[in-house]
């Protein structure tokens, strides 16, 4: 019986602890010491390597697998934009840095970007549980990454659904204000009946974005997404993103 128990015991001392292994990608010494620090406090997080630049960070990533990246945006050699695109076929990763120029996030979140942080706008604790998030699969923003999203998607949608202006009638018109409707110029949402969501949500697909990224873009879940695409589809009488996308363009 004793044997039994000692067995077991070691068994369990053995088994390895279970949560998210994650990379570190940063060419500042200080940053990286600090990042794995307070990663490593928490108990589901273990620091497995650090990267200088890009190069670095893809190669450490395709021997570690790890589950989550860290990656700055710039650096020497390879940047983190230029990395980007091969890393996220390695694991999800999530923007770590003091760059918030809004044309940088949106091109990240393009890219393939599970999350965006600028430096200074998160406590420790929002830092480990975004790292959380992005591992799960669910995005995270700060607040200035997330108005430069919001910014880029009011944009579209204005785009889109602006009307040119009319005269308003005077009073000896027969019309009256209820009767006017706004025209809309030959667009593709108009030719193609698209409401102003899904107007919205087809150019993030012509944009080369995923359901997870059109999701955090516009606030919604990705089965709403998914929803909104099939509608998408039927209206523009296409079966995959890439047909979708030519017709959108008016290129097919």
């Amino acid at each position: 019986m004793t044997n039994d128990v000692t067995d077991d015991v070691t068994d369990d001392a053995n088994v390895e602890p279970r949560g998210l292994r994650v990379l570190v990608a940063d060419d500042n010494p200080v940053i990286r010491a600090g990042l794995t620090a307070v990663l490593s406090a928490a108990d589901d997080l273990t620091v497995v390597a650090e990267a200088e630049d890009g190069r670095a960070a893809y190669e450490a990533a395709l021997h570690h697998r790890p589950d989550v990246i860290l990656l700055d945006v710039r650096m020497p050699g390879v940047d983190g934009m230029a990395a980007l695109p091969h890393l996220v076929r390695v694991a999800p990763v999530m923007m770590l840095t003091y760059s918030d120029e809004t044309d940088l996030v949106q091109e990240a979140v393009r890219l393939g970007a599970g999350g965006y942080l600028v430096h200074g706008e998160f406590t420790t604790q929002q830092l480990t549980q975004a790292v959380r998030d992005v591992g799960g699969g669910r995005p995270h923003f700060t607040p200035t990454a997330t108005n430069a999203l919001l910014a880029h998607v009011r944009g579209n949608a204005t785009a889109h659904t602006r009307p040119e202006l009319r005269a308003l009638p005077n009073k000896s018109s027969p019309n009256n204000l209820s009767q006017l409707q706004p025209s809309v110029g030959q667009s593709s949402q108009s030719r193609f009946q698209l409401s102003g969501r899904e107007a919205e949500i087809m150019d993030l697909i012509a944009s080369g974005m995923n359901n997870q990224q059109i999701a955090a873009v516009c606030f919604i879940s990705e089965k709403t997404v998914k929803n909104h695409i099939n509608r998408i589809f039927a209206k523009l009488h296409t079966t995959t993103r890439a047909q979708a996308t030519a017709k959108w363009l008016g290129v097919a």
